[in-house]
Order: C-alpha cells, then sequence, then structure tokens
C-alpha cells in the first residue's frame, strides 16, 4: 500500500510539472490571440472571442496538454492546439449567441474546425450571417496559425483522415444550440443515430462525445511522433471518441446545471434521469476510461492527461454545493489516486486565473 501511495503521489509531481510547463507556453500563445481578438471589428463578434478566451482558458491549457504525448516536445504542436481549441471555442460561443439564425449557419461557422486541419485547402465565408470583413480576419487568422502548425507535424498526412473524421463531428455543435428542446432532442437522437451508431452509449452520451473534440487533440499529438505502433491510431481515436470524450462533456455540463437550468440551456448531465443516476453513470463511464486509457501504448501519458481533466472539472466550486458535493466525492473516487492526487494542483490553478466559478 506504502508502494503505491509513494507511486502516485511520484505521478502527481510528474504532472504538475508538465503542467506547469505546458501552461507557460500556452499562456503565451493565448495572450497572442487575446490581442488580435480585442482589435475584432464587430462588437458582437469581439465580445464572443474575448468572453471564449476569458472563461474557457481551462480548455487552452487543456489542450496544450496533449502536447505531452509525444516523446519530444513540438512548438508546432503546441500551436496548433491551441489555434484549434481557441477557434473551437469562439465559433461554440457565436453559434450559441447566433442559435436564432438557424441551424445552418451554425454548421457554416463550424466548417473552420476541419478547413484549420488540411494546410493548402480553400477558405469558405463563415459568417453567413455577417457583413464580410465583421471580424478582422480573426477566423482566418486561427485557421492559417493551425494549418501552420499541423503542416510540421511529422505523420500529419498519415492521420489526416482520423484527424478530419473527428473534426467534422463537431458539426453537432449547432444542434446543441437549437432553442427549441423537443426539436433539439429529436435533432441529436438522429444525428447520434446516422454518424455515431454505439449501442453501449445512449444517444446523448454520443452526441456529448462529439461536442468534446478531444479525439481531434489525440490524433494532432500522434500525427506529431514519428512512427506508431500496429493499430494505435485506431485504438487511440476510439478510446478518445468513446470513453474519454463522454466523461469530459459530462463533467463539464455537471459543473453548469445551475447555470444551465438559470439560462434554459441545454445539459447533457440533465438527460440522466436524476442526478443520482447521472453520477452513477458518469463513474462508470470514468472508471471504462481509465481501463482504456491505460491500456493504449504509453497509457500512462494517456491516463496522466484523463486524470487531470477528471480533476480539473471537480475543482470547479460549482460541484462542491451542498446538492452536488456527495456525488462529486462519488466521481472523484472513480477517478483514482492519481485525480485525487492532481485535485488540489488544479484547484490552486483556478484560483490563480481566476476560474473557480467558471
Amino acid at each position: 500500500m506504502r508502494g503505491a501511495q509513494s507511486s502516485t503521489a511520484t505521478l502527481a509531481r510528474a504532472a504538475a510539472r508538465e503542467l506547469a510547463f505546458g501552461l507557460r507556453a500556452a499562456s503565451r500563445e493565448a495572450a497572442r490571440w487575446r490581442a488580435l481578438a480585442g482589435m475584432i471589428p464587430d462588437p458582437e463578434l469581439r465580445a464572443d472571442a474575448l468572453t471564449a478566451l476569458a472563461r474557457k482558458r481551462g480548455n487552452i491549457h487543456g489542450a496544450a496538454l496533449f502536447w505531452t504525448l509525444p516523446d519530444r516536445r513540438s512548438p508546432a504542436l503546441l500551436r496548433a492546439l491551441v489555434a484549434w481549441d481557441v477557434l473551437a471555442d469562439y465559433l461554440d460561443c457565436t453559434s450559441e449567441r447566433g442559435a436564432a439564425r438557424g441551424i445552418e449557419n451554425g454548421r457554416q461557422l463550424h466548417l473552420a474546425l476541419t478547413e484549420a486541419l488540411q494546410p493548402g485547402a480553400p477558405i469558405s465565408d463563415h459568417y453567413a450571417h455577417h457583413r464580410s470583413g465583421a471580424d478582422g480576419g480573426y477566423v482566418r487568422t486561427l485557421i492559417r496559425a493551425c494549418r501552420s502548425g499541423c503542416a510540421q507535424l511529422a505523420r500529419r498526412e498519415a492521420l489526416a483522415e482520423p484527424m478530419l473524421r473527428a473534426a467534422r463531428l463537431t458539426e453537432v455543435l449547432a444542434i446543441n444550440h437549437i432553442p427549441q428542446a423537443p426539436l433539439r432532442d429529436r435533432a441529436l437522437r438522429e444525428w447520434a443515430d446516422r454518424r455515431m451508431p454505439d449501442a453501449e452509449l445512449a444517444f446523448f452520451e454520443r452526441t456529448a462525445a462529439a461536442s468534446a473534440w478531444l479525439t481531434v487533440f489525440a490524433m494532432l499529438a500522434l500525427a506529431a511522433r514519428p512512427a506508431h505502433r500496429d493499430g494505435e491510431v485506431l485504438e487511440t481515436y476510439e478510446t478518445y471518441l468513446r470513453f474519454i470524450s463522454p466523461v469530459g462533456a459530462m463533467l463539464d455540463s455537471y459543473g453548469d446545471i445551475a447555470e444551465d437550468a438559470a439560462r434554459a440551456h441545454h445539459s447533457y448531465i440533465s438527460h440522466y434521469p436524476s442526478m443520482d443516476a447521472a453520477t452513477e453513470r458518469v463513474a462508470e463511464l470514468i472508471a471504462r476510461a481509465r481501463a482504456q486509457a491505460g491500456a493504449l501504448p504509453d497509457g500512462g501519458r494517456h491516463t496522466l492527461i484523463l486524470a487531470c481533466m477528471v480533476a480539473f472539472y471537480l475543482s470547479k466550486d460549482t460541484v462542491w454545493t451542498r446538492e452536488l458535493r456527495g456525488g462529486t466525492r462519488r466521481l472523484l473516487t472513480a477517478g483514482g489516486p492519481l485525480t485525487q492526487g492532481l485535485l488540489p494542483v488544479l484547484r490552486a490553478w483556478r484560483v490563480a486565473y481566476g476560474q473557480a466559478a467558471d
């Protein structure tokens, strides 16, 4: 027992070092995009970009953590990861605010997420609902930055197909923002049955997984490595899409449940029949994700990313209210010793960056 505790403590310390190293680099990238966002001409789009950067800082740092998957740190990979995440967060925010304009506008916006992974491909006009040039070139600059990073990855061409396949699934984000709940749920069910059939996951767990976009980061990270073991790409893709991504999306929704209810926003965690059922199921998903991540080549690195993600979401103030505290403890236990050891680290990060409630 003492040896296991020592090993966990060693892993937690190593994780803290990786976090500190990656966070500094990610913060520099985020500052660059914040400066550009502040120059967007359209006031609504400028507010969307700045709000996404402020409230979703954890997403940026989480994306940067995938920088640790290759044996050698790649500045090109880091730039691509951060640029893609900043783009995704911004488009999600803009799509949500403009949901009344219809689902096709949301889909048009999210084309940028696949175009950002295709160096040399044409770039669309993503603003069907705004005058030309309304964002001052913000989206195009993000696309080009991500493309520049992608072009330098050792195995980008070999990973292009699964990378784009994962990115195309983010079209579900446009459906998430349909204001009418019955119409939205029917559209999500139809999309899940058509695009992600999987008897082991409920339709809303599948669409939540697609919404999380972690699979894109995993494919980018593998593209930075010069070689892979047989079957590694497919195994990694399936593990992130079917196990790790649903955990991320559900924990994100779990922390936002009160805010989403107050604002009448779509809540993935609320699809479960009760909060007890929700925490029991998400705890099961966490346990399965741990097992699958550990079984991958370099499973320790994937396990670290999963543990950091779970600890991050469970370090938020809103999950430790009287109503949720018991369920949160259940989820923390499912995360295992490494997650528990990282919780104070991520809590300190939230306090330092003013993210305790976001």
